[in-house]
């Protein structure tokens, strides 16, 4: 199963970078390789600007890596086990686009294996989904969003785009601020085989998820990419960032694995948007619509 998914990573990453590509118009991703001391490493592509700063995408990575050895200390506790190998691979993407209008998306499908003393897999599990950061609100985004999410999951469970769904609205939730980091998608993990779903299924409805990416992003950054926007539209974009790097370093599992099984820096914090903001005590102003954004980010929404 991990040659299985490590192929398909890679070759999705291929699919999503010429995706991106295409609809940028002016920037190429490029690309590093690395290599991890403990074992494996990964396929950097970041893309920023463009040419004198004409592409849609200000900065993104679509980043692949395949890692394994001995489970850090530090992850043996989270796991509740003693000494153990390990390998995990995945796909992890954030795209932060210079347009206020255009949304910020991240994503990320992964799978994880643990093993006894004599090599036998004791544990294994897929996780990912996909999740979206608008600054200004565009329902009509929202809802394509969600139904494309919603089309794939439907394919394999009914029960799954709800389930995930509100699984993602409470994982990306910061906390400290009270509100959501966006408008959601999926959230899954821990995903084992069972009474009703094989491993194999899983590989399916995850690689359903990733596939059904570009179909659920693309149309929303073409929509949106050449509208017009001010310097406050863009300081407000620059406030919301602040927000998505709080929850980045503070609460997300994939970054604080990274950081703790001495992954790749630059590769790890490739999320973190390029130019924020923190203004002291600032709030959005009464009836606007970066008010309505807030209003839906501190009550997250059914959007099917």
């Amino acid at each position: 199963m991990k040659d299985k998914f490590y192929a398909y990573i890679q070759k999705l990453q291929d699919q999503i970078c010429a995706g991106l590509e295409a609809v940028d118009g002016t920037a190429k991703f490029r690309e590093d390789l690395w290599k991890r001391p403990e074992g494996g490493g990964g396929r950097t592509r970041v893309i920023e600007n463009g040419p004198e700063g004409s592409g849609v995408f200000e900065k993104g990575g679509v980043n692949i890596s395949a890692v394994h050895g001995t489970l850090p200390e530090a992850m043996q506790k989270m796991f509740g086990v003693g000494e153990a190998d390990f390998f995990a691979c995945g796909l992890s993407l954030v795209l932060h686009p210079k347009n206020p209008m255009v949304p910020t998306v991240h994503a990320n499908w992964r799978y994880f294996e643990m093993y006894d003393e004599s090599g036998k897999v004791i544990e294994q599990w897929f996780g990912g989904g996909q999740d979206l950061t608008p600054y200004y609100l565009f329902e009509e985004d929202a809802v394509h969003f969600h139904q494309t999410c919603k089309t794939a999951c439907d394919k394999h469970n009914p029960e799954f785009y709800p389930k995930y769904k509100k699984q993602c609205d409470s994982y990306f939730w910061n906390a400290h601020r009270n509100e959501a980091r966006g408008i959601g998608g999926l959230f899954f993990d821990y995903c084992k085989a069972n009474e009703t779903m094989s491993m194999e299924n899983w590989f399916n409805f995850v690689s359903e998820v990733g596939n059904s990416f570009l179909e659920a992003y693309v149309p929303i950054v073409e929509k949106r990419k050449n509208l017009e926007y001010t310097s406050e539209n863009r300081n407000w974009q620059e406030i919301r960032r602040g927000r998505y790097v709080e929850f980045n370093l503070v609460h997300d599992k994939g970054t604080l694995f990274g950081l703790k099984t001495n992954g790749r820096i630059e590769s790890i914090l490739m999320s973190l948007p390029p130019h924020v903001q923190w203004v002291y005590d600032h709030h959005a102003e009464k009836g606007s619509k970066e008010e309505k954004l807030v209003n839906v980010l501190e009550n997250p929404r059914e959007w099917i």
